[in-house]
């Protein structure tokens, strides 16, 4: 986790001296297209779009596996952060092929049927490469005491 202070007066309306927490997960194209897969902003918690690669670097072998990986990844940022996922107010899931829509759902289901997230399932042509199915995101929100 790499921590930094805002030092201007006003960062976007933010206050000054807000903390700015960042996670890497160790992606190869974390550092090539210049993200972080998670940020936090006071309250404010946003995973960037997640594939379900296998800690081997392979790519999960199912449209559910992807799916189920992908949502450990995004639990794993957001607990670097000191969040969990019953904060995740809204996900967006990107996948290849629509009709795989209840593979991924399943998946998404078994993570939030306590805290159900608003949500949205979007077919899309291609991702970062072609053996990913699907790429979720994340939001959360938490308390600052």
């Amino acid at each position: 986790v790499r921590h930094l202070s805002c030092e201007s007066e006003d960062l976007c309306g933010f206050p000054a001296l807000m903390s700015i927490q960042r996670v890497s997960s160790g992606a190869e194209w974390e550092p090539v297209v210049g993200y972080a897969r998670a940020i936090r902003m006071g309250n404010m918690v946003a995973v960037s779009g997640t594939v379900g690669r296998e800690a081997d670097g392979s790519a999960a072998p199912t449209a559910f596996r992807q799916a189920e990986r992908a949502l450990e990844i995004i639990r794993d940022a957001l607990q670097e952060l000191g969040v969990p996922m019953e904060h995740v107010f809204r996900t967006r899931t990107f996948i290849t092929d629509i009709s795989l829509w209840p593979e991924v759902g399943r998946a998404h289901g078994a993570v939030f049927a306590a805290h159900r997230p608003a949500t949205s399932m979007v077919e899309v042509s291609k991702l970062i490469a072609p053996q990913y199915l699907l790429e979720i995101e994340a939001d959360a929100l938490v308390c600052i005491e």
